[in-house]
């Protein structure tokens, strides 16, 4: 399920940091039922020592300038949500509905609209762009024994399969049956439109992170192809990164 939420600016401009992803997630956290944004935070959904939360949220989409380090957006502003677990979006609806005059950051907004994405019609296989970037990694440790985080890039065969493995055990911590889980072999995800431009250098909190924007194929089977729609693709989705639209059928160009 994914919702549009929609912003009306109260004062002249929305001005934030460059870096406002944790800005958009507090904002996520605190306009949810009290219970449900804890377990949330504090747990999600177990898989050995790993927690998936399920969810994911674009960039902010709307007319704006970079000015003195900042990002300034006028008129109005709205974000994608999306989540498989159907309650948090519930939640976060009733809420912005209930008091619709919100904080974002520093800025005072009011919704002016939340819409229910319809499901795009899908096929094999698909072309999708991103809404917000898509990174995936690996934490490995130098000869001096320090750990060192290594982010994958598109043009990587190791990118691909970090994604699907990716998918994979989102699949088992949704505890999917392993005939459900085998259904994944043979799949690809392939950049279609998507060079050294695209690459995204971004921060989260005191993170740098690097992700990756731009057209992509993805040939997956319908129920992993939602997980990715529901939730993001990659790594970091909770954090804003991995969420896609669709563009159409890659089979029709």
């Amino acid at each position: 399920m994914r919702c549009i939420v929609e912003f009306e600016i109260t004062g002249s401009c929305l001005r934030l940091p460059l870096a406002y992803n944790s800005l958009v997630q507090a904002f996520i956290y605190r306009h949810l039922d009290r219970a449900l944004a804890s377990w949330l935070h504090e747990r999600g959904t177990p898989l050995g020592k790993r927690q998936f939360r399920f969810f994911s949220f674009s960039r902010l989409l709307g007319r704006y300038r970079i000015d003195n380090g900042k990002i300034e957006f006028s008129g109005p502003v709205k974000f994608h949500i999306g989540s498989v677990h159907e309650e948090i979006l519930q939640s976060l609806v009733e809420h912005l509905l209930q008091d619709p005059e919100v904080h974002l950051g520093d800025n005072l907004c009011e919704i002016r609209g939340i819409e229910v994405e319809s499901l795009p019609k899908l096929s094999r296989p698909m072309r999708v762009r991103t809404l917000s970037p898509i990174t995936t990694y690996s934490t490995l440790k130098t000869a001096e024994g320090k750990k060192k985080t290594y982010y994958y890039a598109p043009f990587e065969a190791d990118w691909e399969e970090q994604l699907l493995a990716n998918l994979k055990r989102k699949g088992k911590a949704l505890e999917w049956t392993e005939e459900q889980l085998d259904a994944l072999d043979g799949a690809h995800i392939r950049p279609l439109r998507v060079d050294k431009k695209n690459l995204r250098i971004m921060k989260y909190r005191d993170t740098v992170i690097k992700a990756w924007s731009g057209i992509y194929e993805l040939d997956l089977p319908e129920p992993f192809f939602l997980l990715a729609y529901d939730s993001g693709l990659g790594s970091k989705n909770p954090q804003g990164f991995g969420m896609v639209e669709v563009m159409g059928s890659a089979a029709k160009g």
